[in-house]
């Protein structure tokens, strides 16, 4: 089975005059369509490096990435663009929502970006915030919604392009731990509903566990 999402022998040092502090350490895995993978790991352990690297956001100093088979290291900057807006959705332990916008706009956001039409794409935002239970808070703007509405907002917004994969970095890190449960049952009921697969990075040993497999990072390696 072809993989969603890969890397081979993956490396992050960062070089500050002198100074060299390593990060990753030829880190190779890869996940498969729908899996839920979780990697965990304590503060500074270079689990969110990781994530910013496999989503595009950040180089790796060496080794590969390939999303849906195309390696990362040959996409310009528009090409891997293109490629998080079709292929990957993210989720942050801040919302990151636009306080300007209502639910429905931050939501059709990715869309719009597609040049989508403004009507067919708040119809497909509309229909993913019922997914999340936000039917009743379209019109609301972030600061009219309670933490474990922002959060919700955000899995759609991150659900709305139909991604292959969802990388989430610690999703319910802002939240209590009711909240933190709800959100983790709802996205793992979202994963099978979009058939998506979700990695999602994390301190809480509790909650990784309900993934269907755990990668431990302890000082850039995975163990």
């Amino acid at each position: 089975m072809s993989s969603i999402l890969r890397c081979e022998k993956l490396s992050k040092t960062y070089i500050e005059g002198k100074m060299r502090t390593p990060v990753l350490h030829e880190l190779s895995f890869s996940i498969q369509a729908k899996e839920r993978v979780a990697i965990v790991g304590s503060s500074g352990s270079g689990k969110s490096t990781l994530l910013h690297i496999l989503g595009g956001l950040d180089q790796p100093s060496s080794g590969e990435v390939w999303v849906n088979d195309q390696p990362l290291s040959k996409m310009s900057d528009n090409e891997l663009s293109s490629m998080r807006n079709h292929y990957l959705g993210f989720i942050y332990q801040f919302h990151h929502l636009l306080a300007e916008f209502t639910a429905l706009e931050n939501v059709s956001m990715p869309l719009l970006l597609r040049k989508m039409p403004v009507k067919l794409a708040q119809e497909q935002a509309a229909s993913v915030l019922k997914a999340v239970g936000l039917e009743h808070r379209l019109y609301h703007r972030p600061s009219e919604l309670s933490g474990g509405e922002r959060q919700r907002t955000a899995i759609a917004r991150a659900l709305v392009t139909q991604p292959l994969c969802i990388l989430a970095d610690e999703p319910t890190g802002n939240l209590d731990r009711h909240n933190a449960e709800e959100i983790y049952r709802l996205m793992l009921e979202l994963n099978q509903e979009f058939s998506t697969s979700l990695l999602i990075v994390t301190h809480d040993y509790n909650l990784a566990a309900k993934m269907d497999r755990v990668l431990s990072i302890q000082d850039g390696i995975i163990e």
